[in-house]
């Protein structure tokens, strides 16, 4: 654990957490997936000091109707939809605005998937270590989301890596992935943003232009099709 302050910004965040996960995990055949755009800033940090490549991996959140800050769940690339039963019941959530939200979210995701790989293919997770990386974990939906999607590709080892987390939330997933990462989980959490004194919103433009300049290191052949 990092003494209880906050990061000055997410690049500061990235580099705190890349060592972390050299002591931690073997990362010799790692790609790092950021969940954008918050993660990418991080994401960098870390695939910089591992030579490792860096791919984004589109997540959106599905906010409750007339509540949007508040996630009944997340969808993620490759159809997997997460739904926080205990949100969803309490407030008597109907299917049919679920499935309102749903398509509205999956329309940007694959706007957003398009907009930051352009024509590159999608790296390839199977057989590999794969290290995924946000800015933070508040209630884990949209990470949960992007956990199941992955699992499908199959890695050989998967790693969440977050700068700072809800113990709780961390607790719950470390359960649910090969490693988990997270050098600050203080007592009074709150949200992500208030262990940051930057919590600026990260532009589709720095996205671009981290993606262009991060490593790209050695990919396996690709696996598609299979």
């Amino acid at each position: 654990m990092i003494e209880d302050r906050p990061y000055l910004n997410r690049a500061e965040a990235g580099r705190i957490l890349a060592g972390q996960v050299r002591e931690r995990a073997e990362t010799a055949d790692a790609v790092v997936l950021a969940l954008p755009r918050g993660g990418v800033p991080v994401a960098f940090e870390v695939a910089r000091a591992l030579d490792a490549p860096l791919d984004v991996f589109v997540v959106r959140k599905l906010g409750v109707p007339d509540q949007p800050e508040l996630a009944m769940g997340a969808i993620a690339s490759g159809g997997v939809r997460i739904v926080n039963e205990s949100i969803v019941d309490g407030l008597r959530i109907p299917e049919k605005a679920i499935a309102a939200v749903a398509r509205r979210e999956e329309a940007e995701l694959t706007r957003r998937e398009k907009s930051y790989r352009g024509e590159r293919l999608p790296a390839v997770l199977s057989g590999r270590t794969v290290i995924l990386i946000d800015d933070g974990l508040a209630t884990g939906s949209t990470m949960r989301a992007a956990i199941a999607a992955i699992r499908r590709h199959g890695p050989r080892r998967l790693i969440v890596a977050v700068p700072v987390g809800a113990k709780d939330t961390c607790d719950e997933l470390a359960a649910e992935v090969d490693a988990l990462i997270c050098p600050l989980q203080p007592e009074m959490f709150v949200t992500v943003g208030a262990w940051y004194e930057d919590f600026s919103q990260t532009s589709d433009e720095e996205v671009h232009e981290l993606l262009a300049s991060a490593p790209h290191g050695q990919d396996a052949p690709s696996d598609r099709g299979r």
